[in-house]
């Protein structure tokens, strides 16, 4: 059984297919796809497209915190 290193169940999205492309603002599929029910023939997974999720710190740090 093979471990995917991102996940079993990534949700198709066109903003991380390598079948999309990015025109006049609107995103479209090279293979003329559409996603329906959360699903896409299409869809094949890129995960350099993908965008990070941003992590905030909390707290009052400074610059003497971060030096070895």
């Amino acid at each position: 059984m093979k471990n995917k290193l991102f996940g079993k169940n990534i949700v198709p999205d066109c903003a991380y297919c390598d079948n999309a492309f990015f025109e006049n603002g609107i995103f479209g599929c090279k293979k003329s796809r559409h996603i329906q029910n959360s699903k896409c023939r299409a869809f094949n997974y890129n995960p350099l497209l993908r965008v990070p999720t941003k992590v905030s710190l909390y707290g009052n740090y400074t610059a003497e915190d971060f030096k070895l």
